[in-house]
């Protein structure tokens, strides 16, 4: 297989496999392996030799949301950004927030996959050996009228996919910029804050006698499977034992320990 200077930059991150996997342009003897990373700038052009099956995933950056990036985390001019080639290289940070994103991708958690995306690129260029540069200071975080504007359309969306994109246009801000506001005003990212608004609901409405499954699509969860784990997760109950024990009085002394411990993390 082979790379001819495509547009924009790629970070592979290989998830599974790998060893049958060599750069026929680099090193010979290295190979892929689980958890390594490959970095291959726009413009640049390699060849490989693939011999077995493996997992990988790419995450295309394009060159001009790259730079726009750099220039808003570090407030440095975008056109000092330069990013190196790299060739399986441990780089555990930028891995696991790579993972991340993987997984928030194949469970349908678009924001969730959004916001490591964001983050993935952040780790990298704070990565000592691509730069080692460190974020300007946050301050003020969201005006008052973003914060209430972007609170509503929450509220508004619940039972829908909600993009980061989406919240950030509210500001007129980037995906990234938005991000890093919404937890200098919040103290979580926007999925934290969005799946408490979920669990939320879903309490309430499992106080009532619709479906579980019917609960789960109007609080914009891709299953009642998903509901379920979200919903243990921030309770310690399942939404079947949140329901069967509604019906009792001492609900909130039951449930308030665990539920709250579940909310502050």
């Amino acid at each position: 297989m082979s790379y001819e200077r495509p547009n924009g930059h790629t970070f592979s991150l290989y998830l599974r496999g790998g060893a049958g996997t060599r750069r026929l342009d680099g090193s010979l003897d290295a190979r892929g392996r689980p958890g390594v990373l490959c970095i291959m700038p726009q413009g640049h052009s390699s060849e490989w030799e693939i011999t077995d099956f493996f997992e990988f995933v790419h995450l295309y950056v394009p060159d001009d949301q790259m730079r726009r990036m750099f220039a808003e985390t570090f407030d440095r001019d975008a056109r000092l950004m330069t990013l190196p080639e790299v060739t399986f290289a441990d780089a555990p940070a930028l891995s696991h927030t790579l993972r991340q994103m993987t997984k928030a991708v194949l469970a349908g958690g678009h924001l969730l996959a959004e916001e490591a995306m964001t983050q993935a690129i952040n780790d990298f260029f704070v990565d000592p050996r691509y730069g080692g540069m460190r974020p300007c200071a946050i301050s003020g975080g969201l005006a008052p009228h973003v914060r209430r504007r972007s609170l509503d359309y929450i509220e508004a969306h619940l039972g829908e996919a909600i993009r980061l994109q989406d919240l950030a246009a509210i500001g007129q801000l980037s995906a990234f910029h938005f991000q890093r506001m919404f937890r200098a005003s919040y103290g979580v990212s926007p999925h934290g804050w969005v799946a408490h608004r979920r669990i939320e609901r879903a309490k309430s409405m499992l106080r009532g006698p619709d479906p579980i499954a019917q609960i789960a699509s109007a609080c914009g969860f891709s299953s009642q499977s998903h509901m379920t784990r979200a919903f243990k997760f921030g309770t310690g109950v399942t939404p079947s034992a949140y329901r069967q024990h509604s019906e009792g009085p001492s609900l909130e002394k039951r449930l308030f320990a665990v539920g709250g411990a579940g909310r502050q993390s």
